[in-house]
């Protein structure tokens, strides 16, 4: 069987799945969220919390447990802001507008803006790379300046 180019159903059909898979991550069903968006063993994350990019995903129980203690009792809603198709590649460019339980912290304002590349293996679509940040809402260059020194914000 031949690879196909991604056509703009296939687009549709996958911003569907992520649209539900935004939505079990922020409520803490890590299960259901790792069936919905399996990884490709070339993974790649570049987290909302900073910190160098990093490789693979832990699938394992022990790592869903703590996710799933993480994120509890959320709601989210995928803004699709644009998206790519090439080859067997897919790439969204979105919003997550989101809010929920995070680590600990009451139920809040956890919007990210997130670009996700996926990979069509087969018939299955595997997350490639996902880069995520929290800048949703417009800073200060002043702000982006101490972030980039690793400051906590512009008046430390």
């Amino acid at each position: 069987m031949t690879p196909r180019d991604v056509t703009d159903p296939d687009v549709r059909d996958l911003i569907r799945l992520v649209e539900e898979a935004t939505s079990v991550f922020i409520r803490g069903d890590m299960r259901r969220y790792v069936e919905l968006v399996p990884r490709a063993d070339d993974y790649t994350l570049m987290a909302p919390s900073g910190g160098e990019p990093r490789r693979g995903f832990d699938g394992s129980d022990d790592a869903l447990d703590a996710l799933e203690q993480f994120f509890r009792r959320g709601e989210a809603e995928l803004d699709v802001f644009e998206t790519y198709a090439s080859g067997d590649l897919a790439v969204l460019v979105a919003i997550e507008r989101q809010h929920g339980e995070v680590g600990g912290l009451s139920d809040q304002d956890w919007s990210l803006r997130v670009t996700q590349v996926f990979r069509r293996e087969g018939s299955e679509w595997r997350l490639v790379h996902r880069h995520a940040d929290p800048l949703v809402h417009e800073i200060s260059h002043e702000h982006v300046g101490a972030l980039a020194r690793g400051e906590a914000s512009a008046t430390s």
